[in-house]
């Protein structure tokens, strides 16, 4: 996002010739970081207050999801418990989350996946504001993984081949809160770079246990995230740093050209 190239640029020069010196990102002002997600995220939820009427609130902890609507993606995992999530936004902190993707014209179970949500919207209405945003483009994905405080991903492990949308978060300071498959098995370093949902187990998909899934997901939000979002903000942006210092760094397209060049090319 432009608040945050103009934080590099003021105290990382050079990180868009060498994406490897954003290293250097944990000794950013904690300060300046915080105001430049602020921003970030008072465009996002600008967007979605325009487009939704949702009445989203930019101190409110805020939960990002965009992504095809397939099934493997599991989307609606987030609401496997619709009672404990409630309580969690009641009793630990309140929270809203932005939605967005699109299911194939001819994929029946991808668009009952989106009805899914919409089901849930309703039910949390009076707790949890809730918005699946239309059209989703390359603009809207870039507002969301640079706006939101926590970037989710459920995927039914082992079939996520990467997750780049998680890449691009990482880079505006945005933890992940992720099923550990595709690239978070590496990114994840627990309580620093962001938050695993499960354990790096990858059951065959037919013994997925999507109970269990969902209650690593509530008990990270109820007894990790929320609570520091709220009661620890250094600590919160402390994740933040790292999430640019080991993630963003790294996990790059220039980095990954680099290695082609070097590694396959050149050979």
């Amino acid at each position: 996002s432009r608040p945050f190239q103009e934080l590099f640029d003021r105290y990382i020069p050079g990180w868009r010739q060498d994406a490897l010196s954003l290293r250097c990102a944990e000794s950013l002002p904690k300060n300046e970081v915080w105001q430049a997600h602020r921003r970030a995220k008072e465009r996002l939820i600008h967007h979605v207050n325009r487009e939704d009427n949702m009445g989203m609130d930019v101190d409110i902890f805020t939960i990002g999801y965009a992504r095809r609507a397939a099934t493997y993606k599991r989307a609606g995992l987030l609401f496997h418990d619709l009672e404990w999530l409630r309580q969690i936004a009641t009793k630990t902190g309140a929270m809203q989350i932005v939605y967005a993707g699109k299911a194939h014209p001819h994929d029946r179970h991808g668009k009952e996946i989106i009805q899914g949500i919409f089901h849930a919207r309703e039910s949390l209405k009076n707790v949890i504001k809730i918005s699946y945003l239309e059209n989703y483009d390359m603009e809207l994905g870039k507002l969301m993984t640079a706006g939101v405080d926590v970037w989710l991903n459920t995927p039914q492990p082992p079939l996520e081949a990467s997750g780049t949308s998680g890449m691009k978060a990482a880079l505006n300071g945005v933890p992940s809160l992720s099923v550990l498959d595709g690239w978070w098995i590496e990114g994840c370093v627990e309580g620093v770079t962001g938050w695993a949902i499960g354990e790096d187990t990858r059951p065959p998909p037919e013994h997925a246990d999507y109970a269990k899934d969902a209650a690593f997901l509530y008990h990270k939000l109820e007894n990790v995230i929320v609570p520091m979002y709220y009661h620890d903000r250094d600590g919160f942006i402390d994740v933040m740093l790292h999430c640019i210092a080991i993630n963003g760094s790294f996990f790059n397209t220039q980095r990954m050209m680099q290695e082609y060049v070097l590694k396959a090319y050149f050979r």
